[in-house]
């Protein structure tokens, strides 16, 4: 059987066939975004709180509020709609001060926002009327304890001694299993020993790869999970609200309420919103990031890459379509590189842990598991070195696209399909 499509490549698309025995096309399958977010939010700070009494109750004139946010790397979850919101609803109905509330980026590791970036990521609205700061993890610290693994948590002091409230956005996770929620804290305001210490937990100890007890989706037994939630834990936010969003960044649901079990709901929404079960693993994929903005470098692209890894066979076939027009993203990310030769990269990485360091090492893994081909503007070089095999002519990639009577799962839009296979 054959099947055409045309894949998202930068601002344009890619006409390319697939011809194979068996063809599984896998998209997720996302509900009607929220009409009313104004209401949907009352309520879900109100009435439909998960665990927690209405956020009215718990916050008091008399406080001193800062709301957790995400910095412009997380734009798509557009909480720039949400914050105005609750700005609102902590100074109407709760009756705080502006001169009460601070609103802290938890830019993690990550570089700090500019004032224009202020008023993207919280809206004009937030940023005209009270502070917004940006964490720096650098800077002056707080150390409220110790997990049981022995990190050291070093936080912000603008998360102490104040009413903490966590507003992030929920997607799968690579390494920590789903994003928002208890991230907000570690790292997103902690010191940098304390975001390496935790983050170190990614690595296998007994072995030079990835740490089997971490991937997308998992949480029980996750080390880098369960060590993020004790320091969170550690500061003790008072509510949580988390985002989710449909690939086009429009709000499906807002579970809030408990900072834990609110946002542990919005991990299972999130599996029945952009998981698919299939029943078993193919013989070769074929993964689209889904274009610009979502395929602008393989830092950020490499979410579909690593999607699509979980529906090959071991030694299978992973053809990549994504168009990088901004290379390997951050600075470091080829320069890794340099530790391939000599097969120092995962000492090298647990000398100078960097989230950077992380996803060109998981991307290598990947290339070392499966046969990878990548369509792409990126240097030939860089790809090779990274153990996968360059494309930039969407002609000479057609000619690998005939598979024979092969199972091929096709996924045309990865950065939101997230496979689950039976087996």
């Amino acid at each position: 059987m054959e099947k055409t499509f045309d894949f998202a490549y930068g601002g344009a698309s890619v006409p390319l066939t697939v011809r194979a025995g068996t063809i599984d096309v896998i998209e997720s399958v996302t509900p009607a975004s929220i009409a009313d977010l104004k209401e949907a939010f009352r309520r879900a700070v109100e009435e439909e709180a998960v665990d927690a009494a209405p956020l009215k109750e718990i916050v008091q004139p008399g406080d001193q509020v800062t709301v957790l946010i995400s910095d412009v790397t997380r734009a798509y979850m557009h909480q720039e709609r949400i914050c105005p919101l609750l700005l609102d609803y902590l100074h109407e109905t709760c009756g705080v001060p502006y001169e009460h509330i601070v609103y802290l980026v938890a830019v993690g590791t990550h570089r700090a926002q500019t004032e224009e970036e202020f008023a993207r990521i919280a809206s004009p609205y937030v940023a005209e009327r009270v502070k917004i700061l940006n964490h720096d993890c650098d800077g002056e610290t707080v150390r409220v304890g110790v997990t049981s693994r022995g990190t050291e948590v070093e936080v912000n002091p603008l998360v102490v001694g104040r009413k903490v409230i966590l507003l992030g956005g929920t997607v799968h996770h690579f390494f920590a299993g789903y994003g928002g929620g208890r991230k907000s804290i570690l790292p997103g305001v902690c010191s940098r020993r304390t975001i390496m210490q935790n983050h170190a937990h990614a690595l296998d100890p007994a072995a030079p790869q990835p740490n089997p007890l971490c991937g997308l989706g998992v949480t029980a037994l996750n080390p880098v999970h369960e060590d993020m939630a004790e320091a969170a834990a550690l500061v003790g936010p008072v509510f949580g609200i988390n985002m989710i969003c449909d690939g086009q960044g429009r709000h499906l649901a807002l579970p809030s309420g408990h900072w834990l079990h609110a946002w542990e709901r919005s991990c299972q929404l999130v599996d029945a919103f952009n998981g698919v079960e299939i029943p078993q693993r193919a013989d070769a994929v074929v993964v689209c990031a889904g274009g610009y903005p979502k395929d602008i470098n393989l830092y950020q692209s490499c979410k579909s890459l690593i999607n699509g890894f979980q529906a090959v066979k071991p030694g299978g076939k992973l053809v990549f379509i994504s168009e990088c027009r901004e290379g390997g993203g951050p600075a470091e990310f080829f320069g890794w590189s340099r530790y391939l030769p000599d097969n120092t990269l995962d000492s090298a990485l647990r000398a100078g842990f960097t989230v950077a360091g992380y996803i060109f090492y998981e991307c290598v893994a990947i290339a070392d598991s499966a046969e990878v081909h990548v369509l792409s503007a990126l240097d030939a070089a860089d790809l090779t070195a990274m153990h996968m095999h360059p494309h930039a002519d969407p002609a000479e990639l057609q000619q690998l696209l005939d598979f024979g009577d092969q199972h091929v799962i096709v996924m045309p839009r990865g950065a939101n399909t997230v496979p689950m296979a039976k087996e």
